[in-house]
């Protein structure tokens, strides 16, 4: 009932998992990523357990393969399971339980994997892979996007459409982008437009946040001040 792209930025470091599917709030069952480590979609019926386990396993040093195996291996529904990961060394690997609905398959890629189940045919995965292949002009979150669109042209699942997610994470415990649409009538139209209001309101301050680097992030009165100023907004602190 979904299809998803999971990736590692080598350049940037940067994980990404970019999910949509015709059932609420994808974004809440589906994706896991942990900065250095990986990336992972569980899907179909999913099971929330297997994501951490997965991460686990690839912060130990296990393959992407080694890590899918030693998780699916203490669950007993992992005929009705589909995940997919990628580690920090790009190598990927996907399981689709032998239970899971057509069209139900994945493609690998340098870097990405993309796996559906329940979608209208199996070009959707095809055209999602071969969309992100080619658009590495794009920055990681735009790309995903863009092949997440293909992918609902040719088809995407073959129930409709709901909800959908992008969660990309680089330096920090937490993710860089972390995007929801839970509920909507054209999910990946909204939440394009959530990725353009990112980049605009929230993207520029990335840097004065507080982060691995800089604990306590911008502390300048002043300049924070400033910065509140050049976009239109009469604030102050109190001193």
């Amino acid at each position: 009932m979904t299809w998803s792209i999971v990736a590692h930025d080598a350049a940037s470091g940067a994980f990404a998992v970019a999910v949509t599917t015709c059932n609420l709030a994808v974004g809440a069952a589906c994706p896991f990523l942990r900065t250095a480590v990986g990336a992972v979609s569980t899907q179909s019926m999913s099971n929330r357990y297997l994501g951490p386990v997965v991460l686990d396993a690839l912060a130990r040093g296990l393959s992407p393969q080694l890590a899918l195996d030693a998780a699916l291996a203490g669950d007993e529904g992992r005929g009705l399971r589909q995940i997919h990961v990628v580690d920090r060394h790009g190598r990927v690997a996907a399981h689709t339980g032998a239970n899971c609905v057509e069209w139900c398959g994945s493609v690998a890629g340098d870097g990405f994997s993309v796996a559906g189940n329940m979608l209208a045919n199996g070009t959707v995965v095809a055209v999602t892979a071969e969309v992100f292949a080619t658009r590495a002009d794009l920055p990681l979150p735009e790309r995903l996007m863009t092949a997440l669109h293909a992918g609902q042209a040719a088809g995407g699942d073959r129930r409709g459409r709901q909800s959908a997610a992008l969660m990309v994470t680089t330096t920090e415990d937490f993710p860089d982008i972390n995007l929801r649409v839970d509920d909507h009538g054209e999910p990946l139209v909204e939440l394009s437009r959530l990725l353009a209001l990112w980049r605009v309101q929230a993207e520029p301050g990335q840097a004065t946040r507080p982060s691995r680097a800089n604990p306590a992030g911008l502390l300048d009165l002043d300049a924070i001040e400033a910065g509140w100023k050049a976009r239109g907004m009469d604030l102050r602190f109190r001193r």
